[in-house]
């Protein structure tokens, strides 16, 4: 279904139902589709929510508006549209950045973050070789699978699942792709995750080389001393499909413990 959110149409996918909602915000060149194997162990308990990013999917692609406070906006525009109470932010790399900056701004509702292969608050710590291989890694199906096999993954994906990551890049618009390599990755919201005052969990990939554990150790986990994280041994940057069984594991038991500590 498409709804209109902060002024742009985007798409949104929902299944479940149940007193707390889990938003789920997905990668740079993926879609809500990359949650679905998530969802599907989820959404006997919770209401799930999952929003292809503006230029992404199926979304609308305006010509403007790609910065990480646009992409948040959208979110908490979304949630508001859809009437959402009670819910926890389950963002991956690029929509974990989204959920942070969300988050600081304390909107009402909001229970908690999930961080899955996120990326961190602060500008991503790539160089300008890597910053021209970004350029690139969505061109066209040789590039992406590239992409996939050399830098996103860390173990096999099922055909489908591969065929879908594959899809799904190939529909990345030129304002998103340049969005988020020429800005998202740049900005630094270190200095607003301080005021975040909800539960975190964090999850990661063992072998991820997006933002391995050392990025995950000293620019993410570090700012969130409470929060607990868990490593995926053997497992890289696309853990929404490399490990759903385990992702689902882990959001449950912390959305569980967040909804029982909401208050009433």
């Amino acid at each position: 279904m498409k709804i209109l959110a902060n002024g742009v149409r985007l798409e949104v996918s929902q299944q479940g139902a149940g007193d707390m909602a889990l938003v789920f915000l997905h990668y740079w060149g993926g879609s809500s589709r990359t949650w679905a194997p998530v969802v599907s162990r989820l959404s006997d308990t919770f209401r799930c929510v999952a929003l292809d990013g503006r230029g992404q999917g199926s979304s609308e692609a305006p010509g403007a508006g790609y910065s990480a406070v646009d992409l948040a906006d959208d979110v908490l525009a979304a949630v508001e549209q859809l009437g959402i109470g009670d819910y926890i932010l389950v963002g991956h790399s690029m929509g974990g950045k989204t959920a942070q900056v969300a988050a600081s701004r304390r909107p009402v509702g909001l229970r908690g973050i999930a961080m899955v292969a996120s990326s961190p608050p602060s500008p991503m710590q790539i160089d300008d070789v890597q910053r021209a291989q970004m350029r690139k890694a969505y061109a066209n199906r040789e590039a992406v699978e590239w992409t996939l096999d050399n830098v996103l993954t860390g173990s096999p994906l099922s055909r489908e699942a591969r065929e879908q990551a594959i899809e799904d890049a190939l529909r990345l618009s030129p304002q998103a792709s340049l969005g988020w390599i020429d800005t998202g990755t740049r900005e630094d919201f270190s200095h607003r995750v301080a005021a975040i005052d909800v539960p975190v969990v964090i999850v990661a990939g063992e072998l991820d080389r997006v933002d391995p554990v050392a990025v995950v150790r000293d620019h993410i986990a570090a700012r969130y001393p409470q929060a607990a994280v868990h490593l995926i041994p053997n497992r890289g940057h696309l853990l929404p499909v490399e490990a759903p069984q385990e992702v689902a594991d882990i959001l449950r038991t912390f959305a569980r413990a967040a909804r029982a500590a909401s208050p009433r």
